[in-house]
């Protein structure tokens, strides 16, 4: 059951949400009744020639502060004798609802991440995944023993994150998160560039000012999320993996029109790009609003993602759509009724399917 919004909320007598460059301080207040009940009143901004440090301490909180979440959470492992020695089942959790009014658009993966980690002790890992996303390798597995002494894992490149310090230097459409103190701490310091209005309007300016190629709009989650590692590197860094070996996240143009030649040449276990793990149409919206490419053309793309993918489950059971524009279906070979027992002339694990669906917990946005 869901709590009211408000009630997740604690405020001090004068609340302060700082983001700084040199000489710019944005600052929303929050101020007590006479009667003793909290107002939030118009957030306001103003301007000083002194710098002033983003602190945590000092920001818009993401609910109430969690602390020794480690502790309390191996404490319900132990009880419920839950060890996670072995990792099965995705459970998917599809969000269509804003758990914060404040946090809406890109920003509400961050309370509903939040609010899957208190709620799912037992869970190791959540992975975030955006509804433009698709899975386009079902055979891949993620590597996730790689990450041993990692808290995040996101697609991303150092060099563009640091030295250029671009606005795309990683992608927060699809990640990795554990579940942890260290991963809640990172949740606050992530979310007090997100609430909408004047806030995220000119902690966007501080954005597009810091980042190298970022057009001029609100604050966006992975804009915010690469101006926190960069400038708080000591802090975050040494736990943040930065993948790039694979496709956790694909961007979609210059891979969608490459299917047929990864189907006459490789096969579905790569991830990489001799068969995407991920394909992620950034820049399509084709659900309304103004997007990057034409409707005709996202729509049309996500068509052969999705029966790209969903060829390898229908060869299970010996069937293949006609082409990657074509919903019909015909048969390719007379099979066993039970073709989830089987492993075929590829020597492809029937499954696979299975284990797949394994070891995290994923919530897609909607929109």
């Amino acid at each position: 059951m869901l709590c009211d919004h408000d009630s997740r909320f604690s405020w001090h007598h004068r609340h302060h949400i700082s983001y700084t460059l040199p000489e710019t301080r944005i600052t929303r207040h929050v101020d007590q009744d006479t009667d003793g009940s909290w107002t939030k009143s118009d957030p306001t901004v103003t301007m000083t020639t002194v710098p002033i440090p983003w602190s945590p301490n000092d920001s818009y909180t993401l609910g109430p502060k969690i602390s020794n979440r480690d502790g309390s959470r191996q404490r319900w492992l132990e009880k419920t004798e839950v060890f996670q020695t072995t990792l099965h089942n995705i459970e998917i959790v599809y969000n269509l609802a804003h758990l914060d009014h404040e946090l809406s658009g890109y920003w509400s993966k961050l309370p509903l991440i939040k609010r899957l980690m208190l709620s799912h002790p037992e869970m190791e890992w959540i992975w975030w995944m955006d509804s433009d996303a698709f899975f386009t390798d079902m055979r891949f597995e993620i590597p996730i023993s790689k990450y041993n002494g990692y808290n995040l894992v996101v697609h991303g490149y150092s060099n563009l994150l640091f030295d250029e310090k671009s606005w795309i230097a990683l992608n927060t459409g699809s990640f990795l998160i554990r579940n942890c103190q260290w991963s809640l701490d990172l949740l606050d310091a992530w979310a007090p560039m997100g609430p909408k209005g004047r806030v995220r309007d000119e902690a966007g300016k501080i954005l597009t000012a810091n980042l190298k190629g970022r057009p001029l709009f609100e604050a966006d989650d992975q804009s915010a999320l690469i101006y926190l590692l960069i400038s708080r590197k000591d802090e975050w860094m040494d736990k943040v993996f930065l993948e790039n070996s694979y496709y956790l996240h694909g961007f979609w143009v210059g891979l969608v029109d490459r299917y047929e030649e990864y189907i006459e040449q490789y096969s579905p276990g790569f991830g990489d790009d001799r068969w995407p793990f991920v394909t992620h149409f950034v820049g399509c919206k084709p659900c309304g609003g103004y997007g990057d490419y034409s409707f005709e053309r996202c729509l049309k793309s996500m068509e052969r993602a999705f029966n790209f993918a969903d060829n390898q489950v229908l060869k299970l059971y010996g069937f293949g759509h006609r082409g990657l524009l074509s919903p019909n279906v015909k048969r390719n070979r007379n099979d066993t009724s039970k073709p989830l027992e089987i492993r075929d002339e590829f020597n492809e694990p029937s499954d696979v399917l299975v284990k797949f669906h394994s070891f995290v917990q994923f919530g897609a946005e909607a929109g």
